[in-house]
């Protein structure tokens, strides 16, 4: 919560008539002066917010290596696996098709539940 500001010198005791303009002029500061405490506000909270997912965001990071790491030595598994049986182009081939069917699947169940939400 803000703290009141000091009271101006220059503003007259509380029962004085002021200018409109005065008025006008004051209440567009202290609209300046609360909208820049807020995005201070807002400007440390998301400061502190990113310090503390830094390391969990380079830790999944990482582990979405890994994961890519996986999945392209079961891709070599397969065509070596194929391979003695139905020759090294057949095998790469086959190996291919498999991974591509996998993610078109994927793209489509992805594509279908973006269209589901939006």
């Amino acid at each position: 919560m803000l703290k009141p500001a000091d009271p101006d010198p220059n503003r007259p005791a509380p029962g004085e008539d002021r200018p409109v303009g005065e008025l006008v002029h004051q209440l567009v500061e202290d609209g300046k002066r609360y909208a820049k405490a807020e995005f201070d506000h807002v400007k440390a909270m998301a400061a502190d917010k990113g310090k503390a997912l830094g390391i969990p965001a380079a830790m999944l990071g990482g582990a979405f290596l890994s994961l890519q790491a996986a999945v392209t030595i079961l891709g070599v598994a397969v065509f070596f696996g194929l391979e003695p049986v139905i020759g090294p182009i057949l095998a790469g081939l086959v190996a291919f098709l498999i991974f591509a069917g996998i993610a078109a699947v994927l793209a489509k169940f992805a594509i279908e539940k973006v269209k589901r939400e939006l």
